[in-house]
């Protein structure tokens, strides 16, 4: 087997750099999300996302700006309805979400000329991925990374204690407004890739996973990005070899790496305290010799 085969190929080549900023993007974001324990807004954006997607194509939009505009709004209802106190966060994605793919869902039922365009979006279609999709991703890329950058401090504030935040100047609801503007620029960027079904798990498993590994914030996010940038050329790379969807083999691999972490989280915690007793043993008495 010619390990290097796959690397002859352009629409490997574009599908392995798409892999990896799509990664390391989902990793980025994903530490802010899991946070905030908003881990299933991943899994309903990207379905509202889907339903912006089919709007957009029946208006004759361009596919990124309508789902992208379409995604923002739809954060930014799950941010309001998530703020009143008889509506949690869960419900508000729930509601939203659901109904926006529902729409979607319809609209393609009804128009069944189209049906297979939406194939690659649902399931993903990394080997597709263009010249002009990797400008797209790398962007979106960029510009998220400016983002957390020039924001860190205020979005870190504001993700911890967001109701205090304000009472130290800290614009929450600007930053919210720009956290849902990048998550679902992300979502957009990252539908072609491992599809509708599977975004969920590319935002969610690579923070999770370097949040067992380090308590440290700082860590924990350049570790998810890492991971994520990794898990997605490695599974990238395997789904070539074993003939299996990209967007299956990177969620698969990103789970394999989460039990072996979470296996090694615990067996670190289990020898912490046989280490503290060792070293917390009373020094032995001094020899006799050395008492006279």
């Amino acid at each position: 087997m010619d390990v290097l085969e796959p690397f002859h190929y352009d629409f490997f080549r574009h599908g392995l750099i798409a892999a990896a900023l799509v990664g390391a993007l989902c990793g980025l974001m994903g530490v802010y999300i899991v946070l905030r324990r908003m881990s299933y807004i991943g899994h309903g954006l990207s379905h509202a996302v889907f339903g912006g997607a089919v709007v957009s194509h029946l208006m004759g939009w361009n596919f990124y700006i309508g789902a992208g505009l379409w995604g923002f709004l739809s954060a930014l209802l799950i941010d309001a309805a998530a703020r009143r106190r008889r509506i949690g966060s869960d419900a508000a994605i729930g509601i939203i979400t659901t109904s926006s793919f529902a729409l979607g869902v319809a609209l393609i039922s009804r128009g069944r000329g189209f049906t297979r365009n939406f194939e690659a979006a649902l399931f993903g279609n990394i080997l597709g991925v263009t010249a002009a999709d990797l400008w797209v991703i790398g962007t979106v890329a960029v510009a998220v990374a400016v983002f957390v950058f020039f924001a860190y401090k205020q979005l870190l504030f504001a993700t911890f204690d967001p109701e205090v935040a304000p009472v130290y100047g800290v614009p929450s609801r600007l930053i919210d407004a720009l956290f849902s503007l990048a998550l679902a620029a992300t979502i957009v960027a990252s539908m072609n890739v491992v599809g509708v079904t599977l975004i969920a798990a590319t935002i969610v498993i690579p923070p999770v996973t370097a949040r067992l590994l380090s308590d440290r914030f700082s860590r924990v996010l350049l570790g998810s990005s890492a991971l994520g940038a990794g898990i997605g050329v490695a599974g990238m790379y395997l789904s070539y070899h074993f003939n299996i969807a990209s967007g299956a083999s990177i969620v698969l691999l990103g789970a394999a790496v989460f039990m072996l972490a979470l296996t090694y989280s615990a067996t670190r915690r289990r020898s912490l305290p046989a280490l503290a007793m060792r070293t917390a043993r009373p020094a032995s008495p001094p020899a006799p010799e050395l008492l006279d």
